[in-house]
């Protein structure tokens, strides 16, 4: 992606992803909440993705283990790999991740868990 030039617009955004299992499920940077099991989104084009902070909560009541890897087309990079996740407890994600047109975030259970997420963003839109 070139760098941005001229008019372009910046807006805090947030999503949810809901009973998150062992599906693989892409965050969707639209708004919108992604529906669980769903692979395909990615950042749109011309648009920088910021993500500010992820709140994990476990709610079926049994330990967990989390995966979060990014892709970006030339490779994978796993931010969190068996991160645990204790039984009716709260896992806070509050790296700063980057990302641009192409790139996708996704996020996988060991098991068929109960996870509710939500995610907080900034969207850098330079169509």
């Amino acid at each position: 992606m070139a760098y941005p030039t001229g008019s372009g617009s910046e807006i805090l955004r947030r999503g949810a992803i809901p009973a998150q299992s062992t599906t693989a499920t892409n965050f969707t940077f639209d708004g919108s909440n992604p529906t669980v099991g769903s692979a395909s989104a990615v950042v749109p084009a011309l648009h920088i993705i910021t993500i500010l902070n992820i709140v994990f909560c476990e709610m079926a009541g049994a330990d967990e283990l989390l995966a979060l890897t990014g892709h970006n087309g030339s490779g994978d990079v796993r931010w969190l790999n068996q991160q645990s996740l204790p039984a009716r407890n709260t896992f806070v994600f509050s790296e700063k991740i980057v990302l641009i047109g192409g790139d996708s975030l996704e996020i996988d259970l060991d098991t068929a868990g109960n996870v509710d997420i939500w995610y907080s963003y900034i969207d850098q839109d330079w169509t």
